[in-house]
């Protein structure tokens, strides 16, 4: 007598839920219907993106906030391969995330089918782990090892391949062996002999430094790094997304004077940071000749990346354990006896002076009312009235690089932004993703959302899925007409169209566009200021009777406003490696 039987839908279903997934974004169509209503069965979540890229970036930000990667479900063919851009980011951000891609019947393959595509060997450039499962019996299996794969070690991305017959297929169910949710990645410890000489280099340097990246926010060790720096003193930046970790506003944070930090100091610790673009490859002339690193990193091929190896202590194990050696160490050790850095030696002096230099200089620009507004003055208003433990999402040129200076931090993943791929168009799958956590899970958490203008229109119709879902995010665009910098509206209306092509700056786009109405077309609150009373009216109403609302103001800046003069250029060159 046969036993009862279960489709591969119902299966891959439940082996997702048997995981702790909690969330699927995506688009579906043929084969994948199915699919997407079978899971809303079992319970998951299934929030209906506008655009593939947006559905992995959505999810990509749930695995980087909990820890648990997030679930793409997309059509075969060019549904998954919009993906991809999603997946390279996730991998080079490492951020735990999940695609499932439908794909052409199995006995169809090699005949033209419906979109057609070998998606298994596009996918594996750009994930840890790229598979299908050879029948529905195989299904959980493949799962878990998607979920254990995206998650240990380096997190990144999986994709599985599901085809179109295994979706409505059935087996008896009693043949499907489920498996239980894979736990948290095993704790690895660094070598005790590295953690006495990481101590010994940071008790005798003269211009110690300590970065906190965001692999630190990933591995959950903000006690762990607090800790340390109370105990050891020392001075201390974030990276972008390494911002929260330790508050913004910490008094060893120098993130005012980074350049001078970065350049002058003898021994820097990395928490969780790598030495690639964003660090300037640990070379000069950001950094000194000589300059002593300290890696900390899950990662062991990390270790000594781009620098000279005689100038490198590396410790491989995971963030938070480490940490926790340093501190345990730094107590018990007889010769340093509790060490700290001392608060009054010339490198402190030398910090605080630049740091006060700095943040006189931004405050002089945020000062500035006149209009149109730069961007000093415009971020300046959000920082001024946001809650104070806002999540904050952001891309964009300046407006992203402004804005890491202004809008501070003061809790861990509390800032989604372009990260180490510098992609733009992350935004509003970010913007989601965190929306509906601080909904579901954290109850009166503001998610605020700072948009360049050429950033947002990547991705901006992802505001009528914000809009179905009523999720209650502040858009900020700073609008200025154009990447980087903008165009003149008078340029523009003196340009007939056809001779726009050969003579606009490729920067350019629109003057004054209205990304405000894109909002209400939907059902949102749209605001559009170009003064800064209208922008402080906007964010009053925003924060108040339009708290549970989405909504989106349109701020329109100086089209040739720029960032402050940088004291080096801010992309590292090849002539000056």
């Amino acid at each position: 007598m046969a036993g009862d039987l279960v489709d591969g839908a119902t299966v891959l279903s439940r082996a997702l839920l048997d995981q702790g997934v909690e969330y699927v974004f995506g688009i579906v169509g043929y084969p994948v219907i199915e699919v997407g209503v079978a899971m809303q069965v079992a319970g998951l979540k299934f929030i209906a993106m506008r655009n593939e890229q947006a559905a992995t970036y959505a999810a990509q930000a749930i695995g980087y906030l909990t820890g648990r990667p997030g679930v793409v479900l997309v059509v075969s063919g060019p549904g998954m391969l919009h993906t991809i851009g999603g997946l390279a980011n996730a991998t080079i951000n490492a951020w735990p995330v999940i695609v499932i891609g439908g794909s052409s019947d199995e006995d169809q393959e090699g005949t033209g089918a419906f979109q057609e595509w070998p998606q298994v060997e596009s996918a594996r450039l750009y994930t840890k782990f790229s598979a299908r499962p050879p029948s529905i019996e195989h299904i959980p299996f493949f799962v878990e090892k998607a979920v254990r794969i995206s998650t240990h070690g380096r997190p990144g991305a999986c994709y599985l391949d599901i085809n179109g017959d295994m979706v409505n297929g059935t087996v008896e169910e009693s043949s499907v062996r489920f498996f239980p949710e894979v736990g948290p990645p095993p704790k690895t410890y660094a070598e005790p002999s590295q953690v006495t000489e990481t101590l010994e280099a940071l008790s005798q340097a003269k211009n110690p430094l300590v970065i906190v990246g965001k692999g630190a926010a990933y591995a959950r060790a903000e006690k762990e790094v607090r800790a340390f720096l109370d105990q050891t003193g020392l001075p201390f930046l974030p990276t972008p997304m390494g911002k929260g970790v330790m508050p913004d506003d910490h008094n060893q944070c120098v993130i005012a004077a980074r350049s001078r930090a970065l350049l002058q100091a003898d021994v820097i610790l990395l928490l969780g940071a790598r030495l690639n673009w964003m660090l300037h490859f640990g070379r000069p002339p950001r950094f000194g000749e000589e300059t002593k690193f300290i890696q900390i990193d899950i990662c062991h091929e990390e270790l000594g990346n781009n620098i000279n190896s005689d100038n490198v202590i590396g410790l491989a194990g995971d963030l938070q354990a480490v940490t926790q050696q340093l501190i345990d160490a730094g107590k018990t050790s007889s010769a340093r006896g509790g060490w700290s850095y001392p608060s009054n030696t010339p490198w402190w002096q030398s910090l605080r002076s630049k740091v006060k230099d700095n943040e006189e200089k931004s405050k002089i620009l945020a000062s500035d009312m006149s209009v149109p507004m730069n961007y000093y003055a415009a971020i300046s208003k959000v920082q001024a009235m946001i809650p104070k433990d806002s999540l904050i999402v952001s891309e964009g040129a300046n407006t992203m690089d402004i804005g890491r200076t202004i809008l501070l931090n003061h809790s861990p993943r509390h800032r989604l932004d372009a990260g180490t791929f510098g992609t733009m168009g992350v935004g509003m799958g970010f913007n989601i993703a965190a929306a509906l956590l601080a909904r579901d899970r954290w109850p009166n958490k503001r998610v605020v959302c700072l948009e360049g203008d050429s950033a947002f229109g990547f991705s901006g119709m992802e505001v009528e899925t914000i809009c179905r879902y009523n999720l209650p995010v502040l858009i900020v665009v700073i609008n200025n007409n154009g990447i980087g910098f903008g165009t003149e509206k008078e340029t523009w209306e003196a340009t007939p169209p056809e001779e726009r092509p050969h003579s606009l700056m490729p920067t350019a786009l629109m003057p004054d566009a209205r990304y405000d109405q894109v909002m209400t077309a939907f059902g949102g609150v749209g605001f559009h200021v170009t003064t800064p009373a209208e922008l402080e009216d906007a964010l009053r109403l925003s924060l108040t009777k339009h708290a549970n609302q989405p909504v989106l103001i349109n701020v329109m800046v100086s089209p040739q406003a720029q960032r402050k003069q940088q004291d080096f250029d801010w992309l590292t060159r090849k002539s000056k490696l």
